[in-house]
C-alpha cells in the first residue's frame, strides 16, 4: 500500500501541476512540506488522527467520522490484527508522495517539446500523447522511485515507532532487530541486520549496474 499509495499520489500531483495549474508554486510547496517534517513529529500527529477509539472517547479521525455520522467509517486503525500495517501505510504515503511528485515533474519537464510538437503534427490525441509518448519517457523516473521507495519501506522504524511503537502488528525488519538487541541477543540481532543489508542490496544493485551502463551507453 505504500509503495502504491505513494507512486499514484505522487504521479496524479505530478501530472496536475505538468498540465497548468494557477499557483503552481503553492501546491508544489504543499506537496513537498510533508518532507520537510521528520517522521517522529509527523508519527506523533498520525497517532493522535489515528486514534483507536471509538464512541464517546473517539478522536481523530475517528471523532470526524462519529461527527459526520459515518460510524461505518472508524477503525481501530494500527491496533486492528487485519489493518494494522495497512492503517501504517497511511501516514507513510502522505509523507513521501511528494518526493514521488518532485521526480515525476522533473520527469515531465525534462521530456522533449519536440517530441510533443511531433505527436501533434500526426493528429494524436491527449491521450495518446500521454500513452504513447510521454509515459513511456517516465520509465526511468518511475524505476527510480520505486527503488528508493522500496528500501525504505524496509528500513522504516522511527515512523512506525512514534505512532503504534514496538508491537507485532507493525513490526517490520528493523523493530525486529531493535527488539531482538534489547534482549542482548547481539547475534540474533547482528544476522537480522545482515539479511537486511542483503534484501536493500538485491534491490539498489541491480539498479545501479543498469543506470551504470545506460550512462555508458549515452
Amino acid at each position: 500500500m505504500f509503495l502504491v499509495g505513494a507512486m499514484l499520489l505522487g504521479l496524479l500531483w505530478a501530472f496536475l501541476l505538468e498540465r497548468g495549474v494557477r499557483g503552481e508554486g503553492f501546491f508544489r510547496t504543499v506537496y513537498l512540506f510533508p518532507m520537510a517534517v521528520s517522521f517522529i513529529a509527523s508519527g506523533v500527529v498520525w497517532r493522535w488522527l489515528m486514534n483507536p477509539l471509538k464512541g464517546d472517547g473517539a478522536g481523530g479521525l475517528n471523532a470526524v467520522f462519529g461527527s459526520l455520522h459515518l460510524d461505518f467509517l472508524q477503525s481501530t486503525w494500527w491496533t486492528n490484527p487485519d489493518w494494522g500495517m495497512a492503517s501504517m501505510a497511511m501516514p507513510a504515503v502522505w509523507q513521501l508522495s511528494g518526493y514521488v511528485m518532485a521526480l515525476f515533474l522533473a520527469g515531465f519537464r525534462g521530456i522533449p517539446q519536440e517530441l510533443r510538437e511531433a505527436a501533434a503534427m500526426d493528429g494524436a490525441s491527449t491521450y495518446r500523447l500521454y500513452r504513447n509518448v510521454i509515459f513511456p519517457q517516465l520509465t526511468p523516473v518511475a524505476l527510480s522511485a520505486l527503488i528508493i521507495l522500496g528500501h525504505m519501506s524496509m528500513k522504516m522504524f522511527d515512523l512506525i515507532m512514534s505512532v503504534s511503537g514496538p508491537q507485532w502488528l507493525t513490526e517490520v525488519p528493523a523493530i525486529y532487530v531493535w527488539q531482538t538487541l534489547l534482549t542482548s541477543d547481539y547475534a540474533k540481532s547482528a544476522a537480522i541486520s545482515i539479511v537486511l543489508l542483503l534484501l536493500v542490496a538485491v534491490v539498489i544493485v541491480p539498479y545501479l549496474i543498469y543506470t551504470n551502463r545506460a550512462e555508458k551507453n549515452t
